[in-house]
């Protein structure tokens, strides 16, 4: 009887994490379709892509080889220019701040900041309506 219980349980959690995962896949496709509209607007309203940097929160920070749009004030998050969607927020060696950094994208989700330890969460959608107000019309 406790092996069937275990193997019920363990079942259930397997297909918990199955929806979980499906989840967020929907959830980050949802967001690119976002932010593929957003730089399409950005393109057409003549909002120029910028220089993208990784910063460590303490005011230090390292370039990076990206050109993209940040979405958040605090510059911790930003969409490059072919679409790819980058947490821009690390520890940084003096060696990254003086040669710089290649930060690795990130799947993207509808909430900026989600899970974050500051706790300043924002809406993709409202993020990308403060940069370009009109981005989800086109």
């Amino acid at each position: 009887m406790d092996s069937s219980w275990a193997d019920q349980r363990r079942q259930n959690a397997l297909a918990q994490a199955q929806r979980l995962r499906e989840r967020e896949a929907a959830e980050s496709a949802q967001a690119r379709e976002y932010l593929e509209k957003f730089i399409s607007a950005a393109r057409r309203t003549g909002v120029g892509p910028e220089q993208l940097y990784v910063s460590d929160g303490n005011g230090k920070r390292a370039k990076t080889p990206l050109q993209g749009w940040y979405l958040k004030a605090d510059r911790s998050v930003a969409v490059a220019e072919d679409g790819q969607f980058y947490i821009l927020t690390a520890p940084l060696s003096l060696a990254q701040r003086l040669r710089g950094v290649n930060p690795e994208a990130s799947a993207p989700t509808l909430i900026l900041g989600k899970g974050g330890r500051d706790g300043e969460q924002i809406d993709l959608t409202e993020a990308l309506s403060v940069r370009i107000p009109t981005w989800a019309e086109g």
